[in-house]
């Protein structure tokens, strides 16, 4: 299939196009150029957010346009504006971030939504899609991690193992959350494609098995290769704290993982990563690639005011 992508040169639309260019398919990159497109890609630089940009779409047609990077239903509206529908489906990158908070774990996709959350124009672009019967597929990762992670989830733990450092954990650690691996979410999307079960289709996507906070930090520990006995963790009240927010733990501070008994189904997919081995993938092509030296440490102490 001839597919347009936004986005794709970073981390999840990295490991999307890497996927789908496996499967022959011609890719077509729309970016700003910033970071180095792939090998076998056709480049169209340009800024979705700059019409006269986005007007060298109206000169091809896609069968498949990917969204790793609309944000707001603006977004994506607009894009489809220049570059037509798809002649086969639209596929859209949401986030789990979309679910309101609730007493019922796991969260499936009929859930409610939170009408805050930072994530809202994700749900409006879904609720849209399917508004305008525009064939579409759309994907609710919880915290996506693995190579190429430029958000601090994984790296906020390596950091503090590498350098012995204590390790802040919220009260007894019992929280549960739930990582799904980026190479995971890109097989899920280029399974979609291969059945009509997924058409106007919206699926949670992340790892088989939940984590407790402390669970998470003692398999990141294993991961490094060192010993779960050699470390602290450190108790802190997180009530002060705004649970959604990342500022100084990566994660948020209630418990969140999600159904994905669905895409399992549907797509006869299953995670190939479990925890231990996503994050030692992480940690020995990623994290270890780079210099850690200087890591300011300094938020965890406000932890403890």
């Amino acid at each position: 299939m001839k597919v347009l992508f936004f986005g794709g040169t970073r981390f999840v639309g990295k490991a999307i196009v890497s996927r789908l260019l496996s499967k022959d398919h011609e890719i077509f990159v729309f970016t700003r150029g910033k970071l180095p497109v792939p090998k076998n890609v056709t480049h169209l630089k340009g800024d979705r957010s700059n019409d006269e940009d986005l007007k060298k779409l109206s000169d091809f047609s896609f069968d498949l346009i990917v969204d790793s990077s609309g944000r707001k239903l603006e977004d994506t509206q607009r894009l489809l504006e220049f570059s037509g529908l798809p002649g086969f489906r639209f596929i859209y990158i949401s986030s789990a971030g979309v679910y309101d908070n609730t007493q019922l774990f796991p969260v499936g996709e009929e859930s409610p939504i939170d009408v805050q959350s930072r994530h809202i124009g994700k749900a409006k672009t879904e609720s849209w899609l399917k508004a305008k019967g525009i064939p579409f597929t759309s994907f609710r990762p919880t915290y996506i991690y693995g190579p190429g992670n430029y958000n601090p989830i994984e790296k906020w733990f390596f950091d503090r193992i590498t350098h012995g450092r204590s390790i802040p954990i919220p009260l007894d650690g019992q929280a549960i959350t739930q990582l799904g691996h980026v190479s995971d979410l890109a097989e899920a999307i280029s399974k979609s494609l291969e059945t009509d079960k997924a058409t106007n289709q919206i699926y949670n996507c992340s790892g088989n098995k939940a984590v407790t906070f402390k669970g998470l930090i003692e398999t990141a520990i294993l991961a490094t290769g060192k010993k779960v006995s050699d470390f602290n963790l450190r108790s802190f009240d997180p009530s002060k704290l705004d649970p959604k927010a990342r500022k100084v733990f990566p994660l948020r501070l209630n418990n969140f993982f999600t159904d994905i008994s669905k895409i399992k189904t549907d797509l006869a997919w299953e995670p190939k990563y479990d925890l231990l081995n996503g994050l030692i993938d992480s940690y020995k092509n990623d994290y270890l690639l780079d210099n850690h030296d200087e890591v300011d440490f300094n938020s965890d102490e406000s932890l403890f005011d």
